[in-house]
């Protein structure tokens, strides 16, 4: 019993990290990790602009989703069932403007560890992506929700 208690421990704690093989790689790492997700979404943004790099639409990164999508690029063009999809991206596309304190504030109650001010952000740069890979019983709750506060929501 005693050889299973240093296995157990051994299996508990996470591996150790590798060993940076850049300096100045593991400095920028240890810098995007302290951003907030508008900050982060704003480098993204500004990364896309400096490096002039196009947006395409990506697959989802769901194992569900890979066979799927896999499957859709065999197919001929033919015409996607709604019935099919079973799982959406939420987007916000637009609000209302006088619904614009009432979005913020539903965002904010939303999506955790999110200040007033980054919502606000958030809720300014539309449209944007509130919700991805939700079910689509829950997207339609969340597109309810927002156009009934004033906002047009795609469901993708």
């Amino acid at each position: 019993m005693a050889a299973a208690a240093p296995e157990a421990a051994a299996a508990a704690s996470p591996a150790p990290p590798p060993p940076p093989s850049n300096p100045k790689l593991d400095q920028i790492v240890n810098d995007i990790s302290s951003l907030t997700l508008l900050q982060a979404a704003d480098l993204v943004t500004l990364l896309k602009t400096r490096l002039n790099i196009q947006e395409i639409a990506m697959p989802a990164a769901a194992p569900s989703a890979a066979p799927a999508a896999a499957a859709a690029e065999d197919a001929p063009a033919e015409e996607e069932k709604p019935k099919e999809k079973t799982i959406f991206s939420v987007k916000l596309e637009s609000i209302d403007a006088a619904a614009k304190a009432k979005v913020i504030k539903e965002i904010k109650a939303m999506i955790p560890n999110l200040t007033l001010i980054e919502a606000k952000k958030f809720v300014e740069s539309l449209p944007k992506v509130i919700k991805e890979n939700v079910p689509k019983e829950d997207a339609d709750k969340l597109k309810a929700t927002f156009e009934s506060l004033g906002g047009v929501v795609k469901l993708e």
